[in-house]
C-alpha cells in the first residue's frame, strides 16, 4: 500500500509540474493577422487600436496587419498607426491585382494624419504584395495557430485560396491555410439575412470564401457593431494625443449622425478574435449561404460557420471597446 501511495503521489507531481512545452501550449498567446481596407469607414482605424491595446496587454500577439484596398493612403494610414503603436515593422502588403477595390476615405483623415504623424511607407503602391506576405507569414506559424480576422474585402482571401506553391510554401494558398489557420472570423454580412458593404463591394470574392475556407468562419454582423457606438469618449479624452483621436475627431465632424460616434463594427470582430466568444456575446452556428451581394443563413449546430449574438448589453461592449481605443501608443 505505502507503494502504491508513492506510486499515486509521484504521478500527481509529474502530472502537475512536468512538460513546459506543454504548459506554454496551453498559455500559448492567440497570434493574429489583420485584413482591412482602412478607408472607407474609420471603424478600422479603432480597429487597429483595439488589436495594439490587447498586444501591449499580452492578450495577442499580431503577427501582420495587410490591406484588402488599393487606394494609395491606406498601407501608409497602417504604418502610421503602427507606428505611433511601437510596431512599426509590422508586416503588411497590398492587393497588387487587376480590379483590387480603390476606395477612399471621403473625411479627409488619411491625409491629416499622413502630414502629422511618422511613417515609412509613402503611398500603398510601396507596399508588398499581400498575398507574398500573407503566404510568407503563414508558413512561420506552428499548425493552426493564426487566426486572420477580416474588417473589409475578401479579395485577400480569395487572392490566397487561389496561391499556388512558392519559395515560402510547397502548399497550395487552400492547404496552407487548412493547415496554419485556426479561424476566420470575418466583419461581413448581416444576420439572419440581409445585404452589407464588404460582401457587395467584392461579391464574388466574398461568394467564393465563404464556401470554399477550409476552417471555421465566425461572422460579426452588421447588427452587432451598428449596436456598440464609440468615439465621443476618444475625442474628450484631453490627455490623449494620437492618431486614433485625430481621426475620430476630423471624421466626426462631417456628419450629424456620427456627432455621438460611431457605429464599431470592426472592433467588434478584433475583440471576437482575440478573446472569443465570452463574456460579450454568443454564437448561432450554421452555413453562410451567399445571395449575390447578399446573404441568408441556414441554422446548423454542426454547421462550419457561426454568427456573432449579444450575450451581455452592447453597452458593456461599447465600454470595453472604448477603453481599449483611448490605449495610447508607446
Amino acid at each position: 500500500m505505502k507503494n502504491l501511495l508513492l506510486v499515486a503521489v509521484s504521478a500527481f507531481f509529474i502530472a502537475s509540474c512536468a512538460t513546459p512545452q506543454e504548459n506554454d501550449k496551453e498559455k500559448a498567446l492567440p497570434a493574429v493577422i489583420l485584413d482591412t481596407d482602412i478607408g472607407p469607414d474609420y471603424d478600422d482605424v479603432g480597429a487597429m487600436a483595439v488589436l495594439h491595446a490587447l498586444a501591449d496587454s499580452g492578450q495577442v500577439v499580431p503577427l501582420a496587419v495587410i490591406a484588402s484596398n488599393a487606394q494609395e493612403l491606406v498601407v501608409p494610414a497602417i504604418d502610421i498607426l503602427n507606428t505611433y503603436f511601437g510596431r512599426p515593422d509590422l508586416p503588411t502588403g497590398v492587393p497588387k491585382g487587376k480590379g483590387a477595390p480603390d476606395e477612399k476615405a471621403t473625411q479627409g483623415w488619411p491625409e491629416l494624419i499622413a502630414g502629422k504623424y511618422p511613417h515609412k511607407i509613402k503611398s500603398s503602391a510601396d507596399a508588398p504584395d499581400a498575398i507574398e506576405t500573407y503566404r510568407k507569414v503563414l508558413a512561420e506559424q506552428p499548425d493552426s495557430s493564426v487566426t486572420i480576422v477580416t474588417v473589409g474585402f475578401l479579395t485577400n482571401m480569395s487572392a490566397l485560396l487561389d496561391s499556388p506553391a512558392d519559395s515560402y510554401s510547397k502548399l497550395s494558398g487552400k492547404e496552407l491555410i487548412k493547415q496554419k489557420v485556426k479561424r476566420l472570423v470575418s466583419m461581413a454580412g448581416r444576420f439572419p439575412k440581409g445585404r452589407e458593404y464588404n460582401v457587395y463591394v467584392d461579391s464574388v470574392a466574398s461568394e467564393k470564401v465563404f464556401t470554399q475556407w477550409p476552417t471555421e468562419i465566425v461572422f460579426s454582423g452588421f447588427e452587432i457593431g451598428m449596436e456598440v457606438v464609440t468615439g465621443l469618449k476618444v475625442i474628450n479624452n484631453a490627455s490623449l494625443n494620437s492618431p486614433v483621436k485625430d481621426v475620430y475627431a476630423k471624421a466626426m465632424s462631417f456628419s450629424k449622425s456620427d456627432s455621438l460616434g460611431r457605429q464599431s463594427w470592426d472592433q467588434t470582430a478584433v475583440l471576437f478574435a482575440v478573446k472569443g466568444a465570452e463574456p460579450y456575446f454568443g454564437l448561432q452556428r450554421g452555413h453562410y449561404v451567399p445571395e449575390g451581394g447578399n446573404n441568408a443563413w441556414r441554422d446548423d449546430p454542426n454547421g462550419p460557420h457561426a454568427y456573432m449574438t449579444f450575450k451581455r448589453p452592447a453597452g458593456e461592449v461599447t465600454e470595453a471597446i472604448e477603453k481599449l481605443m483611448m490605449h495610447a501608443g508607446k
